[in-house]
């Protein structure tokens, strides 16, 4: 659970395949607080077929931003369930000041706030080497790394037997463009959490458990 009474609420930071889903995750499990993912959340709004899910797909697998208008509205939602009443991490949400200020408004609206914005940076080559890396079975969606976390047969999953590709989004000069806009739309945050006082830059181009432990370091100190 969190370490204090008030709610705790983290926003994730760094560029896309910074390591940000990874360590929400692991932090999830330490802290008793749930992972909220703007990913998921598209992918569950796709999967049950919702307006909202296919046109947020459409922007993600051209390396796009989604609007703010799509996404906000289902991130509010999730932040209004019980399981979220202890604190959240966030993930991939916000990506804009129009984001950041309307997640503000809305935890200001109920007393809360953003406690902890942690920043992971990640070199650009080591970003497009861990996305482009990456594949995924068609069938579970387990997810592999050719360098880091290889299947034991090429290009079959080792849980389902399924086929493992290699999404759009992941393609090389998709991850470039996704990485130019997310210093042209999501860097500015970084700036605004440092004016907020809460942000914690962490060096996220080590071990999955070093930076962990950086992490769990600076939610001790909130």
């Amino acid at each position: 659970m969190a370490t204090s009474s008030a709610p705790l609420f983290m926003i994730m930071l760094g560029a896309p395949g910074a390591g940000k889903g990874t360590q929400a995750r692991m932090l999830s499990e330490v802290l008793g607080l749930p992972q909220v993912s703007s990913g998921d959340i598209f992918r569950e709004n796709l999967k049950l077929a919702t307006a909202l899910g296919l046109l947020a797909k459409g922007y993600m697998d051209r390396g796009e931003l989604v609007p703010d208008d799509v996404t906000i509205d289902m991130v509010m939602d999730r932040l209004n369930r019980l399981d979220c009443a202890g604190g959240a991490i966030l993930d991939g949400f916000p990506r804009t000041l129009a984001q950041a200020e309307a997640l503000r408004r809305a935890l200001a609206a109920r007393d809360f706030r953003v406690s902890l914005a942690p920043l992971l940076e990640v070199s650009d080559d080591a970003v497009i080497d861990r996305l482009a890396g990456r594949r995924v079975c068609r069938d579970c969606q387990a997810m592999y790394h050719v360098a880091f976390s290889p299947p034991k047969v090429d290009g079959t999953c080792d849980k389902c037997g399924g086929q493992l590709y290699r999404r759009a989004d992941d393609e090389p000069e998709t991850v470039r463009n996704r990485l130019f806009v997310y210093y042209k739309q999501t860097a500015p945050l970084v700036g605004y959490y440092f004016a907020h006082g809460v942000l914690v830059t962490i060096d996220g181009d080590r071990p999955i458990e070093a930076v962990q432990a950086d992490l769990l370091a600076a939610v001790r100190a909130v």
